[in-house]
């Protein structure tokens, strides 16, 4: 059968996307994401025999981060055409396979069996690609792989039949409030980070005094990143409804109408687009499907369906309830939080009045500390869930286990939230015995440590705009992590 593309035309496209086959840098952006050093820390690890799969929504960073990788590669003295990227998402790129594409490289550019760094940008748009890698990793050791995916059926269905010990993941959600303050310069001064989070309950009150000073006058950059959100290229805007259009066009819309029929074959792309707004409007509540499904019009297994869709198109978290002890309560409601607290606005078309109503800001508080939640230690593979106490309706908004701890969480953004011994996180923390919890809260003022008579848990009071901060800047795992 006669080829629709010949070999020439898919070269010319491989050829003009490596300039540094042509000895030029790409010139990518200067700022770097968090998870640009950790996926270099996995490239360039000597005995490290796998490749490195960074998922993230669309437009957060990933393509960035493959071409900075380049630039740094070329820059260090790296043989040039030992470079290889490849815009998987491409018209012609998608419809050639990764062993063709790899024979053309190889062919024209770069000798094969000689070590090189494949930068394989959408992977999931190459047909059959979880096998070749597969095939890569176990047996031609000389390649260095890094991919990028913006759908987490990537690494949750075809990784967990093919790719078991072959892929190590690195996840890239919207910025942090770290890294937001960053790009747009407004960073505090000093040249020594701040203390880590968990640090904090011990701490002394000068040092907390110290931290509280340092960190306060970011508040109004806090509620700059609650509406604009944590997508790089609005979050450098201070043009609100430019900012909105951005996101509504290339992250929702792209995502819904071209993303998920591409990738899961949804047909009814309008209830799935209903269903992502009602989500929007009921962020952080508890979700019931069958109400949810009623509401729509539509079945019960569709929404459950859909909801899933949303979760791997990376716009939504779904947090299950668990009871004491951390057991998955069965047939209990989701949580459903958006993937990034700017996305609410944008979606529903809401600007700085949000930020006047305490309800509508309550809600994208939330939904920022469960971001940043998410991306705390994420090495440790936490896992996320709420507590509801359905005799008592005492509940917590969030409980993160990890591998050594379980730290409860509860947001209350509003002008005053004292902590009683009556509240929901009291009561968790004295049946599960934790030791640490948090209270999130919106006075500058908030930053202390209480305990309880009977109770060894320490609770920490602390301003969500230096808890979101503090757990940004721990998003880069050490050393020994």
């Amino acid at each position: 059968m006669e080829q629709l593309f010949d070999s020439d035309q898919v070269f010319a496209v491989m050829h003009g996307v490596n300039p540094w086959w042509r000895g030029h840098r790409g010139g990518a952006p200067g700022f770097r994401r968090q998870a640009y050093q950790t996926c270099r820390r996995f490239l360039d690890h000597p005995t490290l025999k796998r490749a490195v799969l960074l998922s993230g929504p669309r437009r957060v960073g990933k393509s960035t981060l493959l071409l900075q990788v380049a630039d740094a590669l070329f820059d260090e003295g790296r043989d040039p055409r030992s470079i290889c990227y490849l815009g998987l998402d491409h018209a012609l790129m998608k419809r050639t396979t990764l062993p063709d594409l790899l024979k053309l490289y190889h062919e024209r550019i770069y000798p094969e069996g000689q070590p090189a760094v494949l930068l394989l940008d959408e992977v999931q748009y190459s047909q059959d690609w979880e096998v070749y890698i597969k095939h890569l990793v176990d047996f031609k050791p000389f390649y260095r792989i890094l991919a990028t995916g913006s759908a987490s059926v990537v690494h949750r269905q075809r990784l967990a039949e093919s790719g078991v010990g072959r892929w190590v993941r690195v996840p890239m959600l919207p910025l942090s409030f770290y890294e937001f303050v960053r790009l747009r310069g407004e960073a505090p001064d000093g040249a020594q980070p701040e203390p880590d989070v968990l640090d904090l309950f011990g701490a002394e009150d000068v040092a907390l005094l110290g931290v509280g000073a340092r960190l306060r006058p970011l508040m109004p950059a806090f509620h700059r990143y609650l509406l604009l959100g944590g997508f790089p290229e609005t979050a450098r805007s201070d043009d609100l409804t430019l900012s909105q259009n951005l996101l509504r066009e290339d992250v929702v819309e792209r995502v819904l109408r071209r993303d998920v029929v591409s990738l899961f074959g949804v047909r009814r792309v309008d209830d799935l687009e209903r269903l992502f707004l009602y989500l929007c409007l009921n962020t952080g509540a508890l979700l019931s499907i069958r109400q949810c499904a009623s509401a729509l019009e539509v079945s019960a297994l569709t929404v459950s369906n859909y909801l899933e869709v949303l979760e791997q198109a990376h716009l939504i978290h779904k947090l299950p309830s668990a009871s004491l002890g951390g057991k998955k309560t069965l047939k209990a409601p989701y949580k459903v939080y958006l993937v990034d607290p700017g996305l609410r606005g944008a979606a529903l078309v809401r600007g700085e009045e949000a930020l006047r109503d305490p309800t509508e800001l309550g809600i994208v508080v939330e939904t920022a500390v469960v971001r940043h939640l998410l991306g705390f230690r994420y090495w440790e593979i936490p896992r996320l869930s709420y507590w509801r106490d359905s005799a008592t309706g005492k509940e917590v908004d969030v409980v993160v286990r990890g591998p050594n701890r379980v730290v409860p969480v509860e947001v209350k953004y509003r002008a005053t939230a004292p902590l009683g011994p009556d509240e929901g996180i009291v009561h968790f923390c004295r049946n599960e015995r934790v030791s640490h919890a948090f209270w999130v809260t919106q006075r500058e003022a908030d930053l202390g440590v209480v305990q309880f008579p009977g109770l060894e848990t320490k609770f920490l009071r602390i301003p969500a705009h230096i808890f979101c901060y503090l757990l940004g800047q721990a998003e880069q795992p050490t050393e020994s992590a």
